[in-house]
């Protein structure tokens, strides 16, 4: 028996499936942690579970090795640590370090995390990827804005999911952004050449350090884009065909950039830009499961359950790779308007047949909540097809029609 301590602050949708996965293995024992009480979670994850176990919060590391080092007495030991937000994975890891169980540590957790550590290993490793410098003054932003004389892209340290990051144009923009929140040494931020191109998204499974499966996501548009307009309804695209010379480049320097983070085996999510000239710049990389729907919509591009994989890769260190069979896509729903309550959803009836054939999964925001206040939108309308073109046709045909009012 395998016994596996899941640590989920609250009880999220998108959580709650990654937990379920891991809960229905076979000779799995799994005991989550949280800081919302064990009736939060739905019933078919806590009947599957062994144990759950309260933790006021979940990143703090002394509460969590308090928790973690009474669970590993009362069980007679905890094989494997995990979570899948991306502000747990260093926690985790000097949990594990301290109590003593196996898997990532301190030091690679911080070079995924801490975007300075991770653009100099980039950098050390030749990996190609935007130049970037640390910050932790006004003054220390405005030599690089000064020195660079292009736009820059402003990133806390240890962001996750495009949160919090903004695009600096000019010297105008520049001082309202320090206005607003200024550097300082115990924030510094970090200051990212702006990108021009399209950008993608790159997951990969090592195993032993070798790339043993891959899947490519194209965003559309970029993900700072959506952050900069509110009311973009946005796609994600998993293109069917991505073995061949079109994504070669990503193949070689996407692995070789998570080996030169330090992760050896399990599942990491990188984004990627590539330029008006074909050349490919890394942005960031996380160890750990993508969100905004592409673990679901790599399950329908595989006809299989990617929770299921990811859950047996953390827990047994088991990985049967598979294949691509179709393409699909995700169109992010969004509230227009300024208000505060949903009062709408129009345009689903104009919706062609065709394109309501090639519909798998939706979700479609209720009518008087309100509005989501992340990047990923209210609500969601996955489309799978044969075809690329036939996916991104049908998405183009849903974000032009499907409209969300926020009054």
């Amino acid at each position: 028996m395998v016994t596996v301590v899941f640590v989920a602050p609250y009880a999220l949708d998108a959580t709650n499936r990654f937990l379920a996965a891991m809960a229905d293995l076979p000779d799995v024992a799994v005991v989550v942690v949280s800081s919302d009480p064990v009736e939060r979670f739905p019933e078919r994850v806590t009947a599957r579970l062994s144990g759950h176990w309260h933790v006021a919060n979940c990143l703090d590391v002394d509460q969590l090795t308090a928790a973690v080092a009474e669970l590993r007495d009362r069980l007679g030991g905890v094989d494997v640590l995990t979570a899948i937000l991306e502000n747990l994975q260093v926690p985790l890891a000097h949990v594990r370090e301290r109590v003593g169980i196996a898997g990532m540590g301190v030091d690679v957790a911080e070079r995924f995390r801490d975007k300075s550590q991770m653009k100099a290993a980039f950098e050390a490793a030749g990996i190609p990827c935007a130049r970037s410098g640390r910050a932790a003054s006004a003054d220390e932003v405005r030599d690089v804005f000064d020195r660079w004389r292009r736009p820059v892209v402003v990133k806390p340290l240890a962001g996750m999911g495009a949160r919090n990051t903004f695009r600096v144009d000019d010297a105008e923009s520049l001082e309202r952004w320090l206005g607003h929140s200024p550097p300082s040494a115990d924030a510094p931020v970090l200051l990212e050449e702006f990108l021009v191109g399209q950008e993608f998204s790159f997951e990969s499974v090592l195993v032993d350090s070798e790339m043993v499966w891959h899947s490519i996501g194209r965003y559309d548009p970029t993900p700072l884009t959506v952050l900069e307009n509110p009311w973009i309804q946005w796609c994600v695209v998993l293109p069917r065909e991505i073995d061949g010379d079109e994504f070669a480049t990503i193949r070689d320097v996407g692995a070789s950039a998570v080996r030169a983070l330090g992760l050896t085996t399990g599942l990491s999510h990188l984004e990627w830009f590539r330029r008006p000239d074909g050349t490919i710049a890394i942005s960031e990389v996380g160890a750990r499961p993508p969100g905004a729907q592409i673990a679901s919509l790599m399950s329908w591009a595989h006809d299989t359950d990617l929770y299921a994989t990811w859950a047996r890769l953390v827990a047994l260190g088991e990985f049967d790779p598979p294949s691509r069979r179709y393409a699909v896509g995700a169109a992010y729903l969004r509230a227009q308007g300024a208000g505060r309550v949903i009062s709408g959803i129009h345009g689903i009836e104009r919706v062609s047949a065709a394109t309501h054939e090639l519909v798998v999964e939706s979700s479609i925001p209720a009518v008087g909540r309100a509005p989501a206040d992340t990047y990923e939108g209210d609500g969601y309308v996955i489309v799978r097809a044969d075809t690329t073109g036939a996916v991104d046709a049908a998405l183009a045909e849903i974000v032009a029609t499907i409209r969300v009012e926020a009054h």
